[in-house]
């Protein structure tokens, strides 16, 4: 009698495997670093393996290449993942290492998501590296650059890798169709559909071809059409997680885009990021910052759209919430643009942290009682609401010897080319003024005498305690 187990199929291979590239000629995409004369079209060519990172964006064929290139140069392939891997992983590869090296062999040691290990992990490579015992390969979605050691980064060459274009997956498509489905149709519609969802990713057209396999299958359907893309295909996420390269990338894009004035690109990129599962509130936030870094007081009304629209999205929710969003977003990129409040902030912040912490003018003080009075506290304070047009021509705020910053220079455009004129103005009167009556004199008396001063006025008794609090806060 025939063993139960026997009539039991093996595990399918995954069609991602199947189609794995076996020569460099079968890797689809990177033209610009496996075509003709290209890096690592050469690095394959010369024979002589170097340590390297690969960057680039998930299902673009790194793993693929470092195999390749233990195929193409005849050496032991260590695969290590740092989502899985530790410092004993580490040291078994290393051992394995040594044992090839015993027998002849060189080793190329291929580590995916590196940027997952820490820095230690990270420098227990090094010396094996710098000895030659094995030929480094990481691979990484990350920026190497804030990601990868920098030690280990020098002696390391980086290749870029880019998503899959258009053309490359629809030939990437058609193989796959013809080995895993023959005998299913795809109207033109579908394909792009589908292509769309894997959005560059040759690994998750692979996935999602098996999918709509299995469905329509089940469903005994020969032809696909978008509406059964649609129904059969579970949406997944666009391609980034909320920390990774891409999401920072896209919300630098949304902001450029923005202050560039260009509406439609700034709807593109913030419906990018909606699609792609970005939190709508993160989102608001960037328009409040663009609202005061970007527009400022050309338009104060900027911000306070951006305002409405985050309370907007709190109250509604998605998806109508995400339409007052995209109306922010809108007026932000067709409002009149200046950084003059947001440049003023930083030179005034950057010149308070190295400068002494110079007293405030005794005629600015405040004057809550007797004591401050006699020390001229207050003293000579001319009221603005007093002034000709609320204005106290001549008058000076800053601290004594400072001379005026000039930090905050409106420029012409939108409300704040009014405010411009109107503080050209004003600066008219304080010349005025000064042409007048000559430099104000200095308020208040010196350091020294003010101390004197309060030596002769400590309180000594109930009454001079009393005086003082009778005279309240201003």
């Amino acid at each position: 009698m025939a063993d139960l187990f026997d009539t039991i199929e093996p595990p399918r291979v995954p069609l991602a495997e199947r189609m794995r590239p076996r020569s460099l000629d079968e890797v689809a995409g990177q033209a610009h670093l496996l075509g003709p004369g290209k890096p690592l079209r050469l690095a394959f060519e010369s024979g002589r393996p170097h340590s390297m990172i690969l960057w680039g964006p998930p299902g673009v064929g790194k793993t693929t290449l470092a195999r390749l290139m233990a195929l193409g140069f005849d050496a032991e392939f260590i695969a290590l993942s740092a989502v899985f891997s530790g410092v004993k992983e580490i040291r078994e590869a290393i051992q394995q290492a040594q044992a090839a090296k015993a027998r002849g062999r060189h080793t190329l040691l291929f580590v995916d998501e590196v940027h997952r290990f820490n820095k230690g992990q990270q420098d227990a490579f090094l010396p094996y590296v710098e000895q030659g015992l094995v030929t480094f390969i990481g691979a990484t979605t990350e920026n190497p650059s804030f990601e990868v050691n920098s030690a280990l980064l020098s002696r390391a060459a980086v290749y870029v890798l880019e998503a899959l274009d258009a053309e490359a997956m629809e030939r990437l498509f058609e193989r796959a169709r013809t080995l895993a489905c023959p005998e299913l149709e795809f109207e033109p519609a579908a394909r792009e559909r589908l292509i769309g969802f894997a959005d560059g990713d040759a690994r998750r057209l692979m996935n999602l071809i098996e999918q709509l396999q299995v469905a329509a299958e089940t469903a005994g359907l020969g032809a696909v059409t978008p509406a059964f893309v649609d129904q059969a295909l579970a949406r997944n996420l666009r391609r980034f997680d909320k920390g990774g390269e891409a999401f920072y990338d896209q919300i630098s894009a949304l902001h450029k885009s923005v202050r560039g004035s260009d509406p439609d690109a700034s709807l593109y990129w913030l419906c990018r990021m909606l699609d792609g599962g970005a939190d709508p509130l993160y989102l608001g936030r960037r328009l409040i910052r663009m609202a005061v870094e970007d527009i400022g007081l050309a338009d104060p009304r900027a911000l306070e759209m951006a305002l409405s629209a985050v309370a907007t999205y709190e109250r509604l929710g998605s998806p109508e919430g995400e339409l007052a969003l995209a109306q922010a977003t809108i007026f932000l990129a067709c409002a009149a643009k200046s950084n003059a409040a947001y440049k003023a902030y930083n030179a005034a912040r950057a010149f308070v942290a190295k400068d002494a912490s110079r007293p405030v003018p005794l005629h600015l003080r405040n004057a809550p009682t007797k004591l401050m009075k006699s020390l001229d506290y207050g003293k000579a304070y001319r009221y603005a609401h007093d002034e000709p047009d609320a204005y106290a021509a001549g008058e000076r705020y800053l601290p004594d010897g400072m001379d005026p910053p000039g930090w905050y220079q409106p420029t012409p455009r939108g409300m704040e080319g009014r405010i411009a004129e109107k503080l050209a103005r004003l600066r008219d009167l304080d010349a005025a003024a000064q042409s007048a009556v000559g430099t104000r004199p200095e308020h208040g008396v010196k350091r020294a005498d003010r101390a004197m001063s309060v030596s002769r006025h400590v309180p000594h008794g109930p009454g001079d305690v009393g005086d003082q609090g009778d005279e309240g806060a201003q």
